[in-house]
């Protein structure tokens, strides 16, 4: 097979895979070898001063034992199979680098005859690309759930940042949808690749300090860090039943025990007729969107999970972001004074982001703030307006100052013009680099191809999970029992008693 042909396949293949974003490093380059990362950011992420830092995202092979329910490349399906060889994709890589097609590489794969022999492929290529052509660029590796330890720490010291999926929200689901793959095998690279951050970190700081009277010997050769930028996973929203309280628990559950850098939502895009998968074409970018949202929130905005969603409101409100919905059940919390309130207060206001609070903080020590310094420091002042006074005065005068009212305002849809997803001309599926690729999300969304169609979503008779209205109230109705034997809160159960993952 030629190589745009594999090409052509494993890029198509590698584009279900979201976990992709912001390198976190910055690494110069060096005299003698190729490339620089920037923590600005990567595959079409914009850097500081503008520029669109772009990454190959591709597989090392197609080919997969597994046979997934969601997964395009599962084994039961007849798709074109395609595999780089290690050299052919250390090539690549450089020959895109070097026509400044690219700035680094996401290398992810499927899993060809077991995890250890898929994981030493991949290690191979980034070998012969930090050794052999001496690329200094970004890296973001994937672990396959399975790997032994030895090649984990392996390409952890190849790599800048790894990443092991989770797939889905409960291991109940795990179970039905991804049989092969059990909580054990996908939670202990995650927790060694923790750990060896942490050793590694520690080892170099202590060698920074000089604190020992040894003789100081420069080694021949210094070895590279352990997955500086850190590590992040991904997990499928709407294939499963799973509430947004159970994913949002999860998620905070994984920054506190496993030190993430990232928790990724995919939303469910059906690629594959199954009978355990919901039977619907629609995707839940809206929730998908929303749990960024509060992901966000947790992350940078100082919110506990349990201030954003609760058991007897199991999924985010669609028509109005977690953040202005926390104002709007705490109005008692309201109108915050922007030239006293502290940034604790101020993180609080919708339309107030991280950048505009402490941008208000700054300013406010040499003048007084109005509308007009709030409008210039960048603050969502339409928003904002209802839930701040300037310097004692309200500036939503005119408005209902009550639940009801100001929800009014803020579920408003924006007007977005003429183009994208409020003119409702999103295109359906996922992206594909090559057109001429023919996968089975394409033929699902072909003119006049058919469905399974009729069902109600739901646990069924025949194991189908649901994924849409009814699913999801089913989901929410079920409350305790969704995540199977170990409760609501399989996953986070399990992180948090390692003991248990080990059952």
């Amino acid at each position: 097979m030629e190589l745009i042909d594999k090409l052509e396949i494993l890029a198509d293949a590698a584009k279900y895979d979201v976990a992709c974003t912001s390198s976190g490093i910055d690494r110069d380059a060096q005299k003698g070898k190729l490339g620089n990362t920037m923590a600005a950011g990567c595959c079409h992420s914009f850097a500081a001063d503008g520029r669109c830092i772009t990454l190959l995202k591709v597989l090392m092979t197609n080919v997969c034992v597994y046979d997934c329910a969601y997964c395009v490349n599962r084994c039961s399906n007849e798709v074109r199979r395609a595999a780089f060889t290690p050299q052919e994709l250390a090539d690549l890589t450089i020959a895109f680098y070097r026509r400044n097609y690219i700035e680094g590489l996401f290398l992810s794969s499927g899993v060809i005859k077991n995890p250890d022999y898929t994981t030493e492929l991949m290690i191979q290529t980034l070998s012969l690309l930090r050794g052999e052509h001496g690329f200094r660029g970004y890296i973001h590796a994937k672990a396959v759930p399975g790997t032994s330890p030895e090649l984990v720490d392996e390409l952890g010291h190849l790599a800048d940042r790894m990443s092991v999926n989770m797939e889905l929200p409960s291991q109940q689901s795990l179970a039905l949808l991804a049989p092969e793959k059990n909580k054990q095998q996908i939670i202990a690279p995650m927790r060694q690749i923790r750990d060896n951050i942490a050793v590694d970190k520690d080892t170099r700081a202590l060698v920074r300090k000089n604190t020992t009277y040894m003789k100081t010997i420069k080694p021949k050769k210094k070895e590279r860090a352990f997955v500086p930028a850190g590590q992040s996973t991904q997990m499928i929203v709407g294939a499963t039943p799973e509430s947004d309280f159970q994913i949002l628990n999860l998620s905070a559950a994984l920054y506190r025990t496993l030190s993430l850098k990232r928790v990724f939502f995919s939303a469910y895009t059906p690629v594959n007729d199954d009978a355990r998968l919901p039977c619907t074409d629609a995707l839940q970018l809206n929730r998908e969107h929303r749990l960024y949202q509060a992901d966000w929130l947790l992350r940078f905005y100082r919110f506990d999970v349990t201030e954003i969603i609760d058991e007897e409101h199991p999924f985010l409100d669609p028509e109005v972001d977690p953040k202005a919905n926390w104002a709007l059940n705490n109005l008692d919390f309201f109108p915050v004074e922007v030239n006293k309130a502290p940034l604790e207060a101020l993180l609080r206001v919708p339309g107030i982001g991280v950048k505009g609070a402490h941008a208000i903080m700054r300013a406010r020590r040499s003048t007084t703030l109005g509308e007009r310094e709030l409008r210039k420091l960048g603050i969502a002042y339409k928003r904002a307006r209802f839930f701040v006074t300037c310097n004692g005065s309200y500036a939503g005068q005119g408005t209902d100052f009550s639940r009801e009212g100001l929800r009014a305002h803020l579920a408003a849809t924006p007007k977005g013009g003429n183009h994208g997803r409020r003119a409702d001309k999103a295109i359906p599926g996922q992206l594909s680099l090559f057109e001429s690729v023919e996968t089975p999300e394409k033929a699902r969304i072909a003119p006049g191809a058919g469905t399974d169609g009729g069902g109600q979503l739901g646990m069924g008779a025949g194991g189908r999970l649901g994924a849409g209205p009814a699913g999801r109230q089913d989901g929410a109705a079920s409350g305790r029992h969704v995540g199977g034997v170990d409760g609501a809160f399989g996953w986070q159960h399990a992180l948090e008693h390692p003991e248990a993952a080990c059952a």
